[in-house]
Order: structure tokens, then sequence, then C-alpha cells
């Protein structure tokens, strides 16, 4: 796999541009968060979702009832066993999220340099001229010359289905505001987003909690994305939570950096949080376009070095209702690999477009096309220096493992783990080949029963470059045994068989623990 790499800076044939990708039981190395909505979310579609690329669904509870993400879940667990393909559960929280409500749901057409009343009595019907909304605090919270965007669902940045307002006038708790472009909002869900001013509202609401502490429980949710995360605090306050709701206390949680609040405090809350997803639909309102690109790269770059998953969103929007991207999108999708992302997150291309399984295999399709142009030497060189010296035991044997299946041209590695955890290590050096992560299950106990650890972690690296899971017997111990060694390391290498990664002579290093020490050998296979 890693023999086809090239790099930027040498010379690329321009005939092998044209030849057409050979498809791989892997298609990237990048994984593919996708949202399951009205478009999404038969069985049949999952399915397909999941075979072209899917490893993560996401319900976002911004819109729709417990009662329709439970029928998309079940649905989403039907097609994982039809597919054979594991995929992680993450919940998006609705947060302090401002929106018009528009009973009627009749399209308003607004008309540039017309005025519009923003108000908080809801039991007022939309019209051009006003727009009731769900938060009473508006008028407290903005001034004249204050910028406020409407759009519906997620932001596009289309003027025909989005609107900027410039605030002229606050009348008690009316926000009165000048429209700047016209524009026609069709549909029940607008978004209001308030440009660098903060909302006086808890990150995890009330409703938020509920939603948590019922369907996130009984369906044991692997990831929690925590929408407009401004501070360190956030996420622990969101741990806290979780920690007091039995399996969740395994929860990951993935800050959602979507304002200059969160921009600003980006550090401890990369500290506190087991990943970032960067929210560019909001962010692309609080800064300027030209500034956009450079948080991208820096927050990236940091979440590298940390060696946590960093999620970027809203990068081919027109495939909502197009069957291919613009080349600028296809673009955008490429230079997210080279910065460095884990993941791409699809919002409402998938949820409500017209062509779910077609946008993940052609994200899938640029991600793996990128892959093989990533500089590995220069960044693996970049994550050493970073990490600095004396590394501890289990990152300088990570790095070591990944520097070795490159000398050797290793197909793959191999890594046995119960917590998940070596396996994320060796994937922060971004090996050019797939990392298959063996977990082991653990028996563990809460005093009231006994129950198998594992299933958690192996879906949770499924948001990780580079990293699938394999989840192993739990007869055999992540420790190594002369007993189960061969056992176990016959059903990776098998899997990695079967999914095409591993021939016949092929060298694989394989990471795993031997009593107290963790080793890395290298195997050459016979035929």
């Amino acid at each position: 796999m890693h023999s086809t790499n090239l790099l930027l800076e040498e010379p690329i044939r321009m005939a092998s541009i044209l030849e057409p990708s050979k498809p791989t039981f892997f298609p990237a190395m990048t994984k593919i968060v996708g949202t399951l909505g009205p478009k999404s979310r038969s069985v049949e579609i999952i399915s397909s979702c999941l075979e072209s690329g899917m490893s993560v669904a996401r319900f976002d509870f911004s819109w729709g009832d417990a009662e329709f993400h439970q029928e998309t879940l079940e649905n989403l667990r039907t097609a994982v066993k039809k597919s054979k393909k594991l995929c992680a559960v993450m919940l998006d929280t609705g947060g302090p999220e401002l929106q018009v409500v528009n009973k009627s749901e009749h399209p308003i057409s607004l008309q540039v340099d017309s005025l519009v009343v923003l108000t908080p009595d809801q039991d007022k019907e939309a019209t051009p001229n006003l727009l009731p909304i769900n938060f009473s605090g508006l008028s407290k919270s903005v001034k004249k010359g204050d910028t406020i965007f409407i759009g519906q669902y997620l932001f596009t940045g289309s003027e025909t289905t989005s609107v900027w307002l410039e605030v002229t006038e606050v009348k008690g708790e009316d926000v009165v505001c000048l429209i700047k472009n016209s524009a026609t909002l069709a549909g029940p869900l607008y978004t209001l987003h308030v440009s660098q001013i903060r909302i006086e509202l808890p990150t995890l609401t009330d409703k938020d909690k509920k939603v948590i502490s019922s369907w996130a429980v009984r369906n044991k949710i692997d990831i929690l994305s925590l929408s407009y995360t401004r501070n360190a605090e956030d996420v622990r306050h969101a741990r806290e939570f979780l920690s007091k709701l039995g399996d969740l206390n395994q929860t990951q949680i993935f800050a959602k950096i979507e304002n200059v609040e969160g921009m600003g405090n980006f550090d401890e809350i990369l500290g506190e949080a087991d990943g970032i997803i960067l929210s560019r639909g909001n962010l692309g309102i609080d800064l300027p376009p030209e500034k956009v690109f450079l948080f991208q790269k820096a927050a990236v770059h940091r979440c590298n070095m940390a060696g946590k998953p960093a999620v970027v969103t809203r990068v081919v929007d027109s495939m909502t209702d197009n069957l291919r991207p613009t080349r600028a999108e296809a673009t955008d999708v490429a230079n997210a690999v080279l910065d460095g992302s884990d993941a791409i997150l699809l919002g409402a291309e998938t949820l409500r477009g017209l062509y779910p399984v077609e946008t993940i295999s052609t994200v899938g399709k640029i991600c793996a096309e990128a892959e093989k142009v990533y500089n590995q030497d220069v960044y693996f060189k970049r994550a050493v220096k970073c990490v600095g010296e004396p590394m501890t035991h289990l990152e300088s044997i990570a790095s070591s493992a990944v520097r070795a299946a490159i000398k050797v041209k290793a197909s793959v590695i191999i890594c046995f783990t119960s917590s998940g955890r070596a396996a994320r290590l060796i994937a922060k050096y971004r090996p050019p080949m797939p990392v298959l992560s063996v977990v082991i299950p653990r028996l563990q106990t809460n005093q009231l029963r006994w129950t198998f650890s594992g299933a958690f972690q192996a879906r949770q690296s499924l948001i990780v470059r580079g990293v699938f899971p394999i989840l192993a017997d739990p007869r055999h111990p992540a420790e190594s045994t002369n007993a189960t060694d061969e056992s176990i390391l016959k059903v990776a290498l098998d899997h990695g068989k079967t999914a095409g990664v591993i021939k016949p002579h092929d060298r694989v290093v394989v990471f795993q623990k031997v009593g107290d020490s963790s080793v890395v050998k290298i195997i050459e296979l016979e035929n």
C-alpha cells in the first residue's frame, strides 16, 4: 500500500493521475462521519453508506425527536449486521442553538434593505417583517451594528437560502434588523447565529441532559459531540454528567468548536476533550473568510501533536443537491487530509441530501488520493520533536513501531490493546499503512454484575485516522502468553488477508505487551 505513495514535493507523472483508482477493502485511512436523517435512514441506504466508507453515524438532536432517531438507530444496527461493518454512534447535542420558529413552515421571502423584527414571542406568525425566535435574551446580548446570520439547518453561504442582518435598534425584547441581502427561507428549521457575541445559555442545556439521560443511556452511545463548546469547564461538566450514567462513563467527548470564544480557549479545551470537531459553518461567520483556513491548519496541527482526533465539517455542501462536488470542494477535502484531519463529517449532505451514498463514496475517494501524497516523513519528524525527550515508554515504542514499519515496508501494523490507547498512539505518528487494532475485552465488575469491556473501545477508534478495529475473543489476554500468541495473531492476519491488505511474503509489524513491557516485532509471512 505505502509503496505507491508519492510526495507533493516530488514530480508526479501526469499519466499516473489519469489512471483509475483501485478499489480497496478500506476506502481510505481518513474516516467519514455521516449524519443520518430523512434521506439516509432506511436499512438499504445505511448499508450502502457503510459499504461506501462511513464508519461513524451521527445523530443530530438539534432537530427531530427521540422516537425518530431511535427508529433510525435500529435500522443502523440491522445494516451493521447485514454489511458486517462496525459503526460507532455519535450523539450531537443541540446546545445553546438559536432558532427561528416558523410553525406554518411556509417559505418566507426577505427583501434587501427592508427591516425585520426578531421577537421572542413564539406565538406570533413568522412573516417577512417578523421572525419569532426561541430565545428571550437576544435583546440583552446585541447592540446596534452587530451582525446576525440566519440559514436553513446548516449555513450554506448561499445568498438565496440564507440572510445577513444588521442590528439597527433594540426595542424592549425585540431586535430590529436591516436585511443585507434578499433571500427565501424555506423549510421548518432556520438557525440563527450572532457573530462574535456570547449567548448566555448553558452549553449542555436541560433538553440535552434529558436526551442523554434517556436516549443515550438506552443506546450506550460511543461519542458525544458537545456543541458550542466554549471552555474546558464545559467539557468537565459534561464528563461529570456522563460519569453518573452507568456505561456512559466510557463515552468519549468531542468538543465542537463553533465560535471565537471556543477558539480563544482551544488549548485548554483540547487538554480536556477526547477529540475536536471544527464546525466550520459557524466559524466561517465568526471569522473573516481569509482567516478560516489558518485556524483549521493551526487547530488540526495541535490535535495531531496531542494525539487526539481532529474532525473537519462542511466540505461538500453542494452535494446536498448535486451528484458531483465543485472543484473548490474537492480541493478542500484533499487539503483537510493533507492538514492531518482524522475524519470528515458530513451533515446536510447525508441528512437531507439527494445523494448520501454517492457523497460518502466521492469524499472517500478524494481522501484516498490525498493520502498518497501525504508527507509522512516530515510529519513524523515534527511529531517526535514536539513530544521531546525523554519520551514515555509507550510513546517511544509506538513511534518505533511506525518507524520500523516504514523501514521494512510492512503492509500493516497489528496492535494488541485492551483500552485502544496503544493503537491511537501508533496512529498519532501517521503510518502510511493500516493499523489493525485487535481489541481484547477485559472482564470487569461494578460489584453488581460482571461485564466485558472492549466494544466501546473498538468502535471509538473508528474515528481515528488509519485505525481499523477487530474485537477479539475475550478468552485472549492483551498480554502475551505462549498459549494464545499464535491463535490471536492468526485471527488478525486472517482478517488482513480477507481485507486484501496482507499478501504472501508481506512483512507485518506487531505491537503487543509481554508481561510489564511493550514490544515490537517484525514478521515475514510465507505462502
